[in-house]
């Protein structure tokens, strides 16, 4: 009896520990499956291949969104806290960080959002006398976060969703009344050559 060319579903098989450890390295770094497979113990040679052909399992997919989903819920990282962080991003206001004469704050008297947000800041320090027992540091540049980004951000959020495109569809037209209309155009073109 001959053998059964198609291949048997893999849809109840139990993931190998190599596919378990692709997963669980594809979690860490989703933008390079191949470095993914590399790091499970593929071989640098065909980890592409084997890192496509993992995508492509049903088994493979369902255990990455476990994984994710177990991470989100362990470190309370939800769309609701994406844009929350987003927000108070946006009404970070300089106020904040500035005295009434228009000195900056200690840092340690900013909001916290301040602190954990800023892209970076250039300090200087400056030796008030030869003994160098009177030192004082300025800070000269802060880099805020990009607001124009961080807006952005904002309106592709899956609840605001402030760019997203509508797009109509009639789905009542038919066919015939698509080639009643082609034959009314034709008949225009017709009629306007005579």
């Amino acid at each position: 009896m001959p053998k059964d060319p198609k291949r048997k579903s893999t849809q109840f098989k139990p993931l190998t520990v190599q596919q378990e450890a692709y997963c669980q390295e594809y979690v860490k770094c989703p933008e390079n499956q191949t470095q993914a497979a590399i790091n499970a113990g593929y071989s640098p040679n065909t980890a592409g291949k084997f890192a496509s052909q993992n995508m492509r399992d049903a088994r493979i997919q369902k255990r990455i969104a476990e994984l994710m989903e177990d991470r989100n819920k362990r470190l309370r990282v939800s769309a609701d806290y994406v844009l929350l962080r987003l927000v108070e991003i946006d009404q970070m206001d300089v106020l904040d960080i500035l005295n009434d004469d228009g000195s900056l704050k200690p840092i340690r008297e900013w909001p916290k959002i301040w602190r954990t947000t800023l892209s970076g800041f250039d300090l200087s320090s400056t030796i008030m006398n030869m003994d160098e027992t009177s030192i004082e540091t300025i800070l000269k540049k802060i880099k805020w976060p990009d607001k124009v980004k961080n807006l952005e951000l904002i309106g592709k959020h899956v609840d605001v969703n402030a760019f997203k495109e509508r797009m109509e569809v009639n789905v009542n037209v038919t066919i015939a009344d698509r080639i009643a209309a082609a034959r009314r155009r034709l008949k225009e073109r017709q009629g306007g050559d005579q």
